[in-house]
């Protein structure tokens, strides 16, 4: 499949997903008719999604009573018809009901009216075992339609802010462990299942989620934390907390954006998203996933790069892709253009190891001819071993420009003015580097990076051209 070709089957799956798409993020990404965290230092919040499940939601409400903490769960309403039990007994037990829609299909395959008759539905279930009605709905997957986003104000939609994969036993016990214990902290609304028969679950998969959810409710007893119901921890905050939250706004000074600016964003960040979606792409570092990564034949004419290497079209290759939302924070939250250049310097030094290590322990990856990528760049990406070279003139080359010059003045910290500066500069530009090369400079331990690329941003000629803002090709 041709570069054009995959650009245009994907362009035409963005169009085809406005219905529920744009919505979705929208929510994600500015909290609109949505909560997905709180404000407290002290308590966060367990959410259960897809139950009750015969087996597993018992064994979680003992583990829920024995720490005596609350939950919130969303339960599908043909499961709660199936298992009222279950359902009176959460209830009992205090915890908070929410909706997942009567049966676990994503409402962006739903019109309007179906997806409003399986909340009632499901709403009505609930009120019958229970006695009250609900109000809190989480529609699957997190994804929205028109119906969701413009719904009536008396219907509260909870996303997330913490999600781990424990729907898959490929994760491993271990595993969630840590990934939950990495975001114990006040605040926080995590996202778990106690039923693994959804589409794309393990069944058995609830199993490893109990045993580390009991690691995480012990470490939370340790740290004097506690799991509340999402209402409780959407009406819980004090002075204290919004002082904290004020503190962290003035270390870190943030670019206020107009509203065309969060809107461009938004549909930046959500194209990443489906990108990522559809090409399986990886990330080098788990902890600071801003490098990304795929395996992929190229296809173009032949390039020679340092060393007497040399990919020509068919050879197989690493194509780079930087992460939009953090690209995007490092742009709004850098004081000038040297503080952002400095930023991104640091974090290439810090992830081209890792890439390394993942290549040298993968035999595919370390069968690729080089790494790949596309920027708007100058100067900088040498010290690091890439070479720089021209794309081929043609439809690629100039939505890239195009594309990368509307980036470019969104994250930037100079926004338009930056444009006007030395604009013959401002093209995208192919990065390559041999695997061979990422290799031998990153593969060991005790490497040398990039040895002086750091002092040379504070010249006056290096600039922003350092930044390598890879485009989805």
């Amino acid at each position: 499949m041709t570069t054009m070709l995959q650009s245009i089957l994907l362009w035409l799956l963005y169009l085809s997903s406005f219905y529920a798409f744009i919505p979705s993020l929208i929510s994600r990404l500015f909290g609109f008719r949505v909560f997905r965290r709180g404000k407290s230092e002290t308590h966060y919040a367990l959410t259960f999604d897809d139950g009750p499940d015969p087996l597993y939601t018992p064994r979680l409400l003992e583990l829920l009573r024995k720490y005596n903490v609350k939950a919130t769960f969303f339960v599908v309403g043909e499961h709660a018809a199936s298992h009222p039990e279950l359902i009176r007994r959460m209830h009992e037990e205090g915890h908070l009901i929410g909706i997942h829609n009567y049966i676990h299909k994503t409402n962006w395959l739903m019109r309007p009216r179906t997806v409003r008759d399986q909340i009632d539905r499901t709403g009505q279930i609930i009120q019958e075992i229970t006695g009250e009605k609900t109000c809190y709905y989480r529609p699957p997957w997190g994804i929205m339609n028109l119906f969701d986003f413009f719904s009536k104000k008396d219907r509260k939609i909870i996303l997330w802010s913490a999600m781990f994969e424990d729907w898959k036993c490929s994760v491993g016990t271990e595993q969630l462990k840590k990934r939950m214990l990495n975001k114990l902290k006040g605040g926080e609304v995590m996202l778990l299942h106690d039923r693994g028969t959804t589409l794309g679950a393990d069944a058995h998969a609830p199993e490893q989620m109990l045993e580390a959810l009991e690691a995480l409710l012990q470490e939370a007893e340790r740290r004097g934390l506690e799991s509340v119901r999402v209402d409780t921890l959407m009406n819980g905050s004090s002075i204290t907390e919004l002082s904290s939250v004020v503190a962290r706004q003035e270390v870190e000074p943030r670019l206020k954006l107009k509203l065309w600016k969060r809107t461009v964003v938004a549909l930046w960040l959500g194209w990443e998203k489906l990108f990522h979606w559809a090409y399986h792409l990886r990330a080098a570092s788990s902890k600071d996933p801003m490098l990304h990564f795929r395996s992929r034949v190229y296809h173009g004419a032949r390039v020679e790069m340092e060393h007497g290497y040399v990919m020509q079209n068919g050879d197989p290759i690493i194509e780079l892709h930087f992460d939009n939302q953090t690209l995007f924070e490092l742009g709004v939250t850098s004081r000038s253009t040297m503080h952002l250049a400095i930023r991104m310097i640091r974090t290439m030094e810090q992830q081209l190891p890792e890439l390394a290590q993942i290549v040298a322990a993968d035999p595919e990856l370390r069968s690729a001819k080089a790494l790949y990528g596309v920027s708007m760049i100058n100067r900088g990406p040498e010290k690091f071993g890439f070479t720089v070279q021209e794309l081929a003139p043609g439809p690629f080359s100039l939505a890239s420009k195009l594309y990368l010059r509307m980036l470019l003045s969104v994250i930037h910290p100079a926004g338009q003015k930056r444009l006007k500066q030395r604009t013959d500069q401002l093209v995208p530009k192919m990065i390559v580097m041999p695997v061979e090369e990422l290799l031998k400079r990153y593969g060991q331990q005790h490497h040398t990076v990039a040895s002086g690329v750091t002092e040379q941003a504070e010249d006056d000629s290096f600039v922003i051209e350092n930044e390598v803002l890879t485009e989805q090709n």
